[in-house]
């Protein structure tokens, strides 16, 4: 299993930044892709960003692209989630957890998920 820490949730106002992080331990962190997720309240968790175990593919949902970047540092076993130009409808429970490629789409690996970090957007 890979636990997992999320931190750097808060209130910012709406076109304001936030970067979030997510440190692992456990299982080997570099052999795995990562995502993070967000659950809003009455809705589905969703994906956000992913990024490949190098670094160098990276996935982001449309409602997040050119205004999310998702980025790791493998020595430091943590995912970064950089987020500019925030909105109202950003604001959720942030998670990460490690994924895979499915037909579908990135899908978490393990069911294994932190608590969340959260993540509140003002108008």
């Amino acid at each position: 299993q890979v636990q997992l820490v999320e931190s750097g949730g808060g209130l910012a106002q709406a076109g304001g930044s936030l970067r979030l992080s997510c440190a692992a331990s456990g299982r080997t962190f570099s052999n795995y892709a990562m995502g993070w997720f967000r659950q809003a309240p009455g809705k589905e968790r969703e994906l956000v960003a992913a990024i490949s175990w190098s670094g160098g593919s990276t996935y982001y949902a449309d409602s997040v692209k050119g205004r999310f970047t998702i980025s790791r540092d493998n020595a430091k076993n943590t995912v970064y989630l950089q987020m500019n130009s925030l909105k109202p409808e950003d604001t959720a429970l942030y998670y990460c957890t490690a994924v895979k490629p499915s037909p579908t789409g990135w899908v978490p690996q393990f069911n294994s998920w932190g608590q969340g970090t959260q993540v509140t957007v003002s108008s």
